[in-house]
């Protein structure tokens, strides 16, 4: 009985706070109500189980007696054809949910919320703006649902907007987060948006959007373009065979602009995300490309020419089958322009017995993140799939058993592109 208690009452109260009513912009006023089979789907068919029907029913009855509800019954029967809330009780059955469930309640949501605002909205210009449209919501009566995420955010503005030293984003990651990662994968987007709309500053057609950090002297650091398999460059009048080389070669990205062409002897160009992975993979018919991470400038010249150069060339990529990997291909063909198709980030990996004991469960940022890809055809089966089985898998293992010596003929091709 418990159990449809606190389902009863969390559906009840949600439901008015995303309600018109809640927010005070209500035209019509509605009575907010559920119907039973919201909460046992068989609750008016005939094969219903008798003990889930009563369960509800004593839920219901209690909720009722405490003045949380009222209900309507069916004539002539004891079953309950719709039940609603009492509004003005909405605080007070929250309170009660969070006493006795643990739920966060709307107006503790609310409290921190303010917190956070009042906390940030003095701390520099940038955090000051950003704060004003958080309050305009509050004011409103709505809370963002990450609202807890928003303090990484606020916290980085407020750090970069007063940095007077010249830092690499890693280093400013760590001075931040106390993480080199957690800037570029976590909050950098949201981070480079908030800049760019305070200073009225959109990215141009050529620019990414994390130069803007420039001008308050944070750089990426000096990228190397990582090139693995059988190609020739030409550079300055020399022309050099890369594939001599079995574990690839270095060169700064600065030389991309001596490099007057590249020629691929390979069918296939993949670029690949981790270094673990790219060090490990040996795959006779495709040339490798460390990327890393998110495409920057450099990576993004560099392979838009060897697309314009090598034409016939089929484009894959290679990353986690995790949120991150995600994001990172669609940003990587938003950035080129270039069709890559996604190589052994399916739900065939996923479902491999050799790789269940690497599997790990969502975070809820992961899940927030998942949610947000579902929207786009080209994730949304194994994306949808991985919400339902809550399972992520890092591309180190795949790359260690799944994908050496391999032939690009010989692989399950996944014809999924650039979204």
């Amino acid at each position: 009985m418990e159990m449809y208690e606190k389902k009863l009452l969390t559906a009840l109260v949600e439901k008015y706070r995303k309600s018109k009513k809640d927010s005070g912009t209500n035209l019509i006023t509605r009575r907010t109500q559920l119907t039973p089979d919201k909460l046992y789907k068989a609750y008016k068919q005939n094969d219903g189980d008798l003990e889930k029907i009563e369960a509800v029913n004593q839920a219901v009855y209690q909720c009722k007696e405490r003045g949380f509800l009222t209900f309507e019954q069916e004539g002539f029967s004891n079953e309950i054809r719709i039940i609603y809330l009492v509004d003005e009780k909405v605080e007070e059955i929250e309170r009660y949910l969070e006493e006795a469930y643990q739920y966060e309640s709307r107006y503790v949501m609310k409290r921190r919320f303010e917190k956070l605002i009042a906390a940030y909205e003095n701390a520099s210009p940038v955090a000051g703006y950003e704060c004003g449209k958080l309050r305009q919501m509050l004011e409103k009566n709505q809370i963002p649902q990450n609202y807890l995420q928003l303090q990484d955010m606020l916290k980085a503005l407020v750090f970069i907007e007063k940095n007077e030293r010249e830092l690499f984003l890693r280093e400013a990651s760590m001075l931040i987060y106390g993480d080199s990662k957690y800037l570029e994968e976590k909050a950098l987007h949201s981070v480079c948006r908030a800049f760019r709309e305070y200073l009225k500053r959109p990215c141009q057609e050529n620019e990414l959007e994390d130069e803007i950090l420039e001008e308050y002297h944070i750089v990426r650091e000096r990228q190397k373009l990582c090139l693995k398999g059988n190609m020739t460059i030409q550079i300055a009048g020399r022309k050099l065979d890369l594939g001599a080389f079995a574990d690839g070669v270095e060169f700064f990205a600065d030389e991309l602009k001596r490099l007057e062409w590249i020629h691929i002897r390979t069918s296939h160009f993949m670029t690949v995300e981790n270094r673990t992975s790219w060090l490990r993979l040996k795959i006779p018919d495709a040339a490798l490309f460390y990327l890393g991470g998110y495409c920057v400038r450099s990576q993004r010249d560099f392979l838009k020419k060897v697309f314009r150069d090598n034409p016939e060339l089929t484009f894959w990529h290679f990353g986690d089958i995790d949120a991150g990997g995600f994001y990172i291909h669609e940003h990587l063909c938003r950035m080129t322009g270039i069709p890559f198709r996604l190589y052994r980030m399916s739900r065939k990996e996923l479902e491999n017995p050799h790789f269940q004991s690497c599997l790990r469960p969502l975070t809820q940022q992961d899940q927030l993140r998942l949610k947000s890809l579902e929207k786009q055809e080209t994730y949304r089966e194994l994306v949808t799939y991985m919400l339902k089985q809550n399972v992520k898998l890092e591309q180190e293992i795949v790359s260690l058993y799944g994908t050496e010596n391999e032939k690009m003929e010989e692989y399950f091709i996944c014809h999924t592109v650039c979204p």
